[in-house]
C-alpha cells in the first residue's frame, strides 16, 4: 500500500475495514463515507494597521444520529477541507464509540495566531461565530477548543454568540473557564484518558507501571498531562518532544518540571540534564510505552518496522497510517487507537454541556470517577470484541462504533430494516 494518501482517505481505509468484517449494508458505508455538510465561510478583520485581511474559515457536521455534533476549532496554517472532514469523522466514531449522545464534527480557520495581536485574534475569533452561527447551538452543533485554540477563544465564541441570539448561551462550546459556565476536569481529560485505558491495557499484557518507560512525541497539553500522570502510576519518562526538538534522560525526566522549563523557554530543547533527540531517534526508541500525541501521520510504513514500544496510546488524532497499522499489529505491539485512547476530552465535555443545560456543577471527584466509569467500559467492549473476532484492535474499536451508528440509522429510519434487532454487536 502507497501513503501517498490524505488524511481522510486514511479515515476511508479505517471505515473500510471495519465495514468488511461487519458486513456493513452499503447504504450505511455510503452515508458514514461523507460528512453531512460543510460549510465554507470567508471572514473579514480589520487588522491592527488599519487594513482589511480576509480569513478562510470551515465548519464541517459529520453525521448526527446519536445526537447534536461535537468537534474542535483549530487555528492553523494548513488548516483544509480534507483535514477538517477526517477530524469531523474521528469524532463521530469517537462519541460512539464511549457511548455519548453526539455526533462528530470539526472546524477551523487557517491563519497564523502567533502573527495576530490579542485584538486581531478577538476579531477573528468573533467573525467566525457571526459566519457560522447559522448552524450551530446547544442542541445543534457544539464547538470547543482544538490546536491553538483554548479558553479564552471559547469564551469569545460563547459571548459572541449569546449576542447574536440575544440570551446567554454558555452550552454553546465546551472547554470554558470554569467562572462562565466550565467543568473541573477539562483540561486534563484527554491525558486522563488516556491514562486509564494505559493502566487497563497494563492489566492485560502484565506490564509493571511501576517499572515502565514511557517517551512522549508531543509535549503540548495532552502530551505533558499524559507525562504527568503516567508519572504518577510510577512510570518513568526517558525522552519527549515538541515541534523545536526533543531530549533524552535514560535515568528519567520529572514531567512536571519540564513543563515549568517549557513554559520559561517556549520549547523542551536544552532541558537541564538531557541530551537531545532527533524525532526519529524518539519514536523508534527502546521504551515500554510510546505515547504519539503531536500531528497525524508520525508513524508510518516506514517506521513502523523500527517501533519498540509494546503499548503505543494514541494521544493525537491519527498517529499511525493505514500500513504501519498492518506492520504494528504482525509484530504484537498492542495499540490503544486515538478514537479510544483520547476520548476522555471529548467526554468531559459532554460532561460540561449537561452541567450547563441543567446549570448544576459536579466536582472534580464526580468527574473523574464518572470518565474513569465510561473510559473503562469503552476499553473492555473493545477488547472483548478483539479478542472475539481475531481483527487488529483499531478494527475492533471501529467495529464497536460503527454498530451503534448503524442502529441509530436505522432506528431512526434513515435507512429499512426489517427486524427490530438494529444491533449485532452491543
Amino acid at each position: 500500500m502507497s501513503e501517498d494518501y490524505n488524511i481522510y482517505e486514511v479515515v476511508l481505509q479505517q471505515l473500510d475495514n471495519a465495514a468488511a468484517r461487519l458486513e456493513l449494508d452499503p447504504r450505511i458505508k455510503e452515508l458514514l463515507a461523507e460528512p453531512m455538510r460543510t460549510l465554507k465561510v470567508s471572514i473579514p478583520v480589520r487588522m491592527d494597521n488599519g487594513q482589511i485581511h480576509v480569513f478562510k474559515g470551515l465548519r464541517c457536521q459529520h453525521n448526527d444520529a446519536l445526537g447534536p455534533t461535537k468537534g474542535g476549532i483549530r487555528f492553523h496554517p494548513r488548516v483544509d477541507e480534507d483535514e477538517v472532514k477526517a477530524l469531523a469523522a474521528w469524532m463521530t466514531f469517537k462519541c460512539s464509540l464511549v457511548g455519548i449522545p453526539y455526533g462528530g464534527a470539526k472546524g477551523g480557520v487557517e491563519c497564523n495566531p502567533k502573527e495576530l495581536s490579542q485584538g486581531e485574534l478577538e476579531r477573528l475569533n468573533r467573525g467566525f461565530i457571526q459566519a457560522i452561527a447559522p448552524l450551530i447551538g446547544p442542541n445543534k452543533d457544539i464547538p470547543a477548543p482544538d490546536v491553538y485554540t483554548n479558553e479564552q477563544v471559547m469564551s469569545w465564541f460563547m459571548d459572541e454568540f449569546s449576542k447574536i441570539k440575544g440570551v446567554n448561551t454558555p452550552g454553546l462550546v465546551t472547554g470554558k473557564p470554569l467562572v462562565i459556565g466550565g467543568s473541573f476536569g477539562r483540561h486534563s481529560a484527554t491525558a486522563r484518558g488516556i491514562m486509564y485505558t494505559v493502566r487497563e491495557a497494563a492489566k492485560i499484557l502484565d506490564l509493571d507501571l511501576h517499572s515502565a518507560s514511557v517517551v512522549i512525541q508531543g509535549f503540548g497539553n495532552a502530551g505533558s498531562y499524559s507525562a504527568k500522570f503516567l508519572h504518577e502510576l510510577g512510570c518513568k519518562i526517558i525522552a519527549a518532544n515538541d515541534s523545536s526538538g526533543g531530549v533524552y534522560n535514560p535515568e528519567g525526566i520529572n514531567p512536571c518540571r519540564l513543563k515549568k522549563y517549557k513554559e520559561e523557554n517556549g520549547n523542551v530543547r536544552g532541558y537541564p540534564g538531557t541530551e537531545p533527540i532527533s524525532n526519529y531517534e524518539l519514536l523508534t526508541m527502546d521504551c515500554d510505552i510510546l505515547v504519539p500525541a503531536a500531528l497525524e501521520n508520525q508513524i508510518t510504513g516506514d517506521i513502523a518496522p523500527e517501533i519498540k514500544a509494546t503499548l503505543i496510546a494514541e494521544a493525537a488524532n491519527g498517529p499511525t497510517t493505514p500500513e504501519a497499522d498492518e506492520i504494528l499489529h504482525d509484530m504484537g505491539v498492542f495499540i490503544i487507537p486515538d478514537i479510544l485512547a483520547n476520548a476522555g476530552g471529548v467526554t468531559v465535555s459532554y460532561f460540561e454541556w449537561v452541567q450547563n443545560l441543567y446549570n448544576y456543577y459536579w466536582t472534580k471527584d464526580e468527574v473523574d470517577s464518572k470518565l474513569e466509569k465510561i473510559m473503562v467500559s469503552a476499553f473492555n467492549r473493545v477488547y472483548e470484541l478483539y479478542r472475539k473476532e481475531n481483527v487488529n484492535i483499531r478494527v475492533a474499536a471501529y467495529m464497536v462504533s460503527i454498530d451503534r451508528i448503524t442502529a441509530a440509522m436505522k432506528a431512526r429510519g434513515w435507512v429499512e430494516c426489517e427486524a427490530r434487532e438494529f444491533s449485532k454487536i452491543i
